[in-house]
């Protein structure tokens, strides 16, 4: 079983940095893609953080383990592998190797997932982190407290997501997207959830957006459809949560 170290020099090759051409600390977040792979849109969420003086890292979860698309559609699309608790795996592997970036200041660090990747940051919110959970040998070695804020855009939130009501042991400011018309959960099943969030001290943001799951994402697959306005307004909120949880230099 890797630590923790181990599996982000596993990730970090396949990860993409952007950011201000300087080597000034400054406020980070890291995007974790949907079940589907690495799109075109979370580039477009990283080019926003950049213009708004913030550093980006966008987490690629399936080259590093030589995942095809098709592959991951095929097994973690239809939940046979990587469930969310493992996917919290790299979440916090991420926010281990990102935080000890001396470009990074890692007391501001905001974590963003799409779908699946969404549920990989929640069961990494909930989890106790003992030895072995989640996936890695030392969860716990990692502190949460420079988690400054989530973004979780239409999470995974449905059947197999068996502790989407665990409460939190850390609490950031959080923007929750939910999709009006998304096929893998109800308005009233993550609205439940995002209430339970709150519960435990974090101020919750909610945006329900009349587009299906996946709305922000070019060339997404029935039934999910594709709405450029939704998509730029969800860009624009991701920007304003970036500023509301910390001001670049």
């Amino acid at each position: 079983m890797q630590t923790l170290s181990q599996r982000w020099s596993m990730l970090e090759p396949h990860a993409t940095t952007v950011g201000p051409d300087d080597d000034r600390p400054r406020p980070t977040v890291i995007l974790f893609h949907g079940c589907g792979g690495l799109r075109d849109h979370l580039p477009r969420y990283a080019a926003a953080a950049v213009a708004a003086g913030w550093r980006a890292v966008i987490v690629d979860s399936y080259a590093p383990r030589g995942w095809s698309r098709q592959f991951a559609m095929a097994t973690v699309c239809t939940g046979l592998l990587l469930h969310g608790w493992q996917r919290a795996g790299d979440v916090l592997a991420a926010l281990h190797g990102v935080s000890q970036r001396p470009v990074v200041d890692a007391s501001k660090i905001v974590l963003a997932g799409w779908s699946h990747g969404g549920w990989g940051i929640m069961e990494a919110m909930s989890s106790q982190r003992g030895r072995r959970m989640l996936g890695v040998e030392d969860p716990g070695a990692v502190a949460l407290d420079g988690v400054v804020g989530a973004w979780l855009a239409y999470p995974y939130v449905g059947i197999g997501a068996v502790n989407k009501m665990r409460p939190w042991t850390h609490c950031p400011k959080t923007l929750a997207v939910i999709s009006r018309t998304d096929h893998l959960t109800t308005v009233r099943n993550a609205e439940r959830v995002n209430d339970m969030v709150r519960r435990c001290g974090a101020d919750v943001e909610t945006w329900i957006a009349d587009g299906t799951h996946a709305f922000d994402e070019p060339m997404a697959a029935g039934p999910m459809r594709y709405h450029a306005e939704l998509a730029a307004e969800a860009v624009r909120r991701f920007t304003a949560l970036l500023g509301d949880v910390a001001v670049a230099p």
